[in-house]
């Protein structure tokens, strides 16, 4: 199974819409996102991207509030599954207990991961390109024994994205 990650659009739509559609040339068939949106043309990226997707409010999504009926986005923390996989998605990193088996969230703008106590924590780090010249997402690839993490970051002066994998073995 394999998901995009993504955090922190603020106001770069381009920079959205080039993640999305990046991440679905690599098969994603997922979309996440973990706040921090902050314009209804991000939203409607993530809903016009014929992939399932799922978001929450950041602390810069009060604008959003009223869509909460049209776009699949929710307050933090919120739980769902894919399959058989929990997830718990925020953007605020202020639940960070591992009671799923993956917690995503952003805020920070800083790309993170680590796994302990059978929990993958996750943060895309961000598409804004607002703290460091660079737009950055994830794809996750969960397999029955693996995490894999591909972080994606580019310069936002090139076009191509560079990979960094890491990969824990799922206890």
């Amino acid at each position: 199974m394999k998901i995009g990650v993504l955090s922190d659009s603020h106001l770069k739509v381009q920079y959205t819409q080039e993640c999305v559609d990046f991440l679905k040339s690599l098969e994603a068939r997922y979309i996440i996102h973990a706040g921090d949106i902050c314009l209804k043309e991000n939203l409607d990226i993530l809903k016009n991207s014929s992939l399932p997707y799922v978001a929450v409010f950041g602390n810069n999504d009060n604008a959003l509030l009223p869509y909460k009926g049209e776009y699949n986005i929710h307050k933090e923390p919120y739980y769902f599954k894919i399959k058989e996989v929990r997830f718990k998605l925020m953007h605020l990193p202020m639940y960070l207990n591992g009671d799923t088996d993956v917690v995503i969230f952003g805020h920070s703008h800083i790309f993170e991961t680590e796994y302990k106590n059978k929990t993958l924590f996750l943060n895309p780090g961000e598409v804004c390109a607002r703290e460091k010249p660079k737009v950055e997402c994830v794809l996750l690839e969960i397999t029955q024994d693996e995490y894999k993490i591909d972080y994606y970051f580019k310069s936002i002066n090139t076009n191509s994205f560079t990979k960094e994998e890491i990969r824990y073995e799922r206890e």
